[in-house]
């Protein structure tokens, strides 16, 4: 049976632990400016995987995959010494898509208040198809009805010449 928890609280310590001391186990000067944004841990406890993001163009983000996959002994080694559990997971290291996603939701953004800005735009110049107010108010005469008729008149059933109704006659 697998604990969530104890999985999460393990992979939050793998995560502070290897953000802190990344620089000071790979001694190497061509390690990129390295954040640690997330580790996942397997239930068993097994595997964990650490995504980062790195500062710098894709020539830093190649050398500084490198480096960690070359010292990911190190690392499992420094991290198995501090959290001291029976089996120290196995780290696998992916970089992580977050800038690529954000600049993609920008360039969404931006596009989106740019129609939004063309509707206002269009909505400014835009004029009533009909009168500014189409409805009729309380007071005003009903003369304006096709054939000068009371509205009272029209709503009422059609009738003869007589004024009678038509099924009043049978």
């Amino acid at each position: 049976m697998a604990d969530t928890g104890r999985a999460r609280k393990i992979a939050d310590r793998i995560k502070v632990l290897i953000a802190a001391n990344l620089e000071s186990i790979v001694k190497d000067p061509d390690l990129g400016f390295v954040t640690v944004t997330d580790v996942r841990v397997t239930g068993d406890l097994q595997h964990a995987s650490v995504f980062y993001t790195v500062f710098g163009d894709e020539a830093q983000r190649a050398k500084t995959a490198a480096l960690l996959e070359k010292n990911k002994g190190r690392l499992r080694s420094f991290v198995g010494g501090q959290i001291q559990i029976r089996l120290t997971p196995s780290l696998d290291f992916f970089a992580d898509a977050i800038p690529e996603t954000a600049s993609h939701l920008e360039d969404l953004l931006r596009e989106a208040k740019e129609r939004d800005a063309a509707v206002a735009a269009a909505a400014a110049r835009a004029k009533y198809a009909g009168d500014a107010d189409p409805y009729r108010r309380d007071g005003e005469d009903d003369d304006d009805l096709p054939g000068g008729e009371d509205a009272s008149v029209e709503a009422s059933p059609a009738r003869d010449e007589d004024g009678t109704a038509p099924d009043a006659r049978a």
